[in-house]
């Protein structure tokens, strides 16, 4: 069964527009305030309350945040530099749930060796792991900070360094901690003064989205947080047991936004508690899914009357479950069908096409939110070893500069694997990239537009 938010009410004046959705099945409310704003050049705000050492820029950009953060029990996460390849290492994020098998254990110092335990045992359900930019981000002094940070991790006098490195030029490295040595194996990463670990909240829901939180004043003074919730902490009781809980999601490298887009009421699940994540989504499948993306940025009328003629399909019978969402879809921002006019509704869609499909999607969004149509990059485009020949190339290398929508199969290598199907768990994970970006360019232009 699907989630379907449907208006409960609206309120308008001349400088906001809020529109509050009430999601049936998941049972709470969602109230989306959506500023119009001018069509202006985003400009990064910047912040200079403190006198900082020179580990941390005074002009880093300061966002409203569509989440929000809850403290951990720091003693319950960890960050590891893991080992891959030749000298090389990512970043690993580990929780361990509380009275269930260790996760991992620890040995010696400088640095501290990291047994990663899960890897011998199926960890559902007792460990939570995050293993890239999807799972992981920067937050300082309560402003998001992921679409402007990369962390990585970089060998620095002897040790691996764990540095946030600018995504927009003129903005300075960001250090959060080190290995303190160096060793073969999986190594222990300490966090530096005024930094730990706090889990993503949205609207007092705890999503599995992990922060490696920091306080400018805190980190000027040497001062440790470990005991101190944040700021902007919602909910300082221990992180409770997430919402989302499928029995097949648990090693999933898309599990933090599997669990996103379940909690916006984008997909849902089985009656069997799975989520199949490797099944293809189909046509109108996702069809639905843009829709109900869509609709949680502004209210989808399904009734309306299109702006410009529209041929419906021929295989799309108006009495079929989606035909609304599709009819609606094909005036505003659709590009999926065939030359003999059918849709193929029950066809799985392919990767290149579910790309094609968000880009369209989020020149519609900006469009409505009166933002600029261009898909301007946030992080560098990934360069892929498959997709010269694609139709789609250029809309793939683009959509992978916007928020890493388009990544590489498995967020592993180099290919894209265009004209594979695309999966349910990729396809959430695309959504919820997509609104997240958008979102903050609307936040961020409504801050400009205030400051002016």
């Amino acid at each position: 069964m699907e989630l379907h938010p449907d208006e409960i009410g609206q309120q308008k004046s001349m400088s906001q527009i809020v529109f509050h959705y009430y999601c049936i099945n998941c049972k709470y409310n969602l109230i989306l305030q959506v500023m119009k704003i001018s069509r202006l050049p985003l400009k990064l705000a910047t912040l200079a309350t403190v006198t900082l050492s020179s580990l941390i820029p005074i002009n880093l950009p300061v966002k409203a945040s569509t989440f929000s953060e809850t403290a951990l029990d720091q003693s319950k996460v960890i960050a590891i530099a893991r080992p891959y390849g030749e000298g090389k290492y990512d970043l690993l994020v580990i929780e361990q749930i509380p009275g269930k098998q260790d996760c991992w254990a620890e040995s010696g110092a400088n640095p501290v060796l990291i047994d990663p335990l899960l890897l011998n045992f199926d960890f559902t359900g007792i460990c939570r792991r995050s293993t890239d930019s999807n799972g992981y981000s920067i937050r300082l002094d309560g402003n998001d900070l992921g679409l402007d940070y990369l962390l990585r991790l970089v060998r620095r006098d002897g040790e691996l360094v764990l540095v946030g490195t600018p995504r927009t030029p003129g903005y300075e490295e960001i250090v959060l901690g080190s290995t303190q040595g160096m060793a073969a194996g999986f190594m222990k990463i300490n966090l530096d003064p005024g930094w730990q670990f706090t889990k993503r909240t949205y609207k007092d829901k705890v999503l599995g989205h992990f922060y490696f939180s920091g306080s400018q004043a805190a980190i000027a003074a040497g001062e440790n947080l470990y005991d101190t919730p944040p700021a902007t902490t919602t909910n300082p009781m221990p992180t409770p047991p997430s919402q989302t809980s499928f029995s097949d999601i648990g090693d999933n490298i898309y599990q933090t936004q599997i669990s996103e887009a379940v909690e916006m009421g984008l997909v849902s699940g089985f009656e069997d508690n799975t989520f199949r994540p490797q099944e293809p989504v189909t046509r109108e499948q996702l069809i639905s899914m843009a829709v109900d993306a869509i609709n949680t940025v502004y209210k989808v009328d399904l009734n309306a009357t299109p702006e410009r003629d529209v041929v419906p399909f021929k295989d799309v019978d108006g009495s079929r479950w989606s035909a609304k969402k599709i009819s609606w879809a094909q005036w505003n921002f659709l590009n999926i069908g065939n030359p003999n006019n059918t849709l193929q509704p029950n066809e799985p869609i392919s990767r290149a096409e579910l790309v094609d499909t968000m880009r369209r999607m989020a020149i519609h969004l900006k469009n409505q939110l009166d933002l600029p149509r261009q898909i301007q990059p946030t992080q560098e485009p990934m360069v892929f070893s498959d997709t010269s020949t694609s139709w789609a190339k250029n809309i793939i290398t683009q959509m992978s500069g916007y928020c890493g929508v388009a990544t590489p199969l498995n967020e592993q290598g180099t290919e894209f694997a265009p004209d594979s199907k695309a999966t349910r768990d990729y396809t959430a994970a695309a959504m919820v990239r997509v609104l997240e970006c958008v979102k903050a360019e609307a936040q961020q232009a409504s801050k400009q537009s205030q400051q002016q």
